[in-house]
């Protein structure tokens, strides 16, 4: 970072690229990058959150993603490095902290150099039906390991938007980025380090839509005001239409701009069509590039009025949040309970269910752990 520089501006082009093939990927993540990409997020294949074990080495089959390996981080690293000394700017790399490997996958990561990861705290319960118990404890240790490692963790709100609606569930959305912010201190996280999500799923035929989004946008920058949100593109409501999904992706782009967030995951057109080619991808940084070089440091311009729609929306999700986590805080168990009830993504989770609760252990009064001795020691100085 030192010898290349940042990018020259925010936010950061974030930008999934995984064909299976970590040979294939690197290229590709390298003409991304040319492309104008500041991020290459690397998806890990399918079922890898359930292996409760990480794969070794170079891997060339993975499905619709590409296994995470050291040895895989290694030559993405290695190859992003390669880049950034051509392009006089450091190109960021990212891959996914979660599932019943969370722990050792986050140590991998930071001894290859990688600078973001995938770790939300509530992720693998309701999406990956991995134990409550289980991911709370290996979310802690992981980001612990994050905020030694100096990585920037990515939350999954985003994901919630996909299975309830954007809009009468918004609050939901805030009450985990909330929840992932205390939970991610705890860990010895620093603000510059909270990539909290949320999302541009609002179905976009109601009346006031992009409205409702900015608001939405608006409200999580102003929680967070020192966080590199992460705001991910529409992918619920595409619907294999390319123009007028690249309108939306240009409407999402702008709302990004409007609101300052820190990572824009560029969206593509041909989602639910196919898995985006070269040219797709091409098409979608030049619709990400344009808007922000038109309309980048818009946000100085925007503030909208007290009062006024934007500004009522935000109030109404912003107390919605509040209530529920006071219904959360009366339950005997707190999140667990709520978690069970179906608060999160309509998904009910068990505290007891799951995969991965064998592996849990309580310790005893004569317990040793001087990994984690060191990585407590290191939150209380920081």
């Amino acid at each position: 970072m030192a010898t290349h520089g940042d990018p020259p501006r925010r936010p950061w082009i974030y930008l999934i690229v995984a064909t299976g093939d970590i040979y294939e990927d690197i290229p590709q993540a390298q003409a991304a990058a040319r492309a104008g990409a500041d991020v290459i997020a690397v998806i890990r294949s399918t079922g890898q959150s359930l292996l409760d074990y990480v794969p070794e080495g170079a891997t060339r089959t993975g499905y619709a993603g590409t296994y995470a390996t050291q040895e895989n981080f290694r030559l993405m690293r290695a190859a992003l490095d390669d880049v950034s000394a051509e392009l006089g700017r450091y190109v960021r790399l990212t891959n996914y902290a979660s599932g019943l490997c969370m722990p050792e996958i986050a140590v991998l990561a930071g001894l290859e150099r990688l600078d973001m990861m995938l770790n939300d705290a509530m992720y693998g319960i309701l999406f990956r039906d991995i134990n409550p118990r289980r991911t709370f404890v290996d979310q802690r240790f992981s980001r612990m390991v994050h905020a030694r490692a100096g990585i920037i963790i990515n939350t999954g709100e985003d994901n919630y938007l996909t299975t309830a609606d954007a809009v009468d569930e918004a609050h939901t959305v805030t009450v985990s980025q909330l929840l992932n912010e205390t939970l991610a201190k705890e860990a010895g996280l620093a603000d510059w380090q909270l990539g909290l999500g949320h999302a541009f799923e609002i179905q976009p035929d109601l009346p006031e839509s992009f409205r409702l989004e900015l608001a939405h946008a608006l409200l999580a920058r102003s929680l967070f005001p020192d966080a590199p949100l992460k705001w991910m593109p529409p992918t619920k409501h595409m619907t294999g239409d390319v123009f007028r999904g690249y309108l939306l992706d240009g409407f999402f782009n702008l709302a990004g701009a409007l609101t300052g967030q820190g990572i824009l995951l560029v969206g593509m057109m041909t989602e639910a069509v196919v898995t985006p080619w070269l040219s797709d991808r091409d098409l979608a940084l030049r619709n990400v590039r344009y808007v922000l070089n038109a309309a980048g440091n818009l946000a100085e311009d925007f503030t909208p009025p007290p009062g006024g729609f934007i500004d009522r929306r935000a109030d109404t999700v912003l107390r919605e949040a509040v209530e529920l986590l006071g219904r959360i805080a009366d339950h005997p168990r707190g999140l667990l309970d709520a978690i069970a009830d179906g608060t999160f993504g309509i998904t009910r989770r068990p505290i007891d269910g799951g995969k991965g609760l064998a592996g849990v252990v309580e310790l005893g009064p004569d317990a040793y752990n001087p990994a984690l001795e060191l990585l407590t020691a290191e939150v209380a100085r920081a």
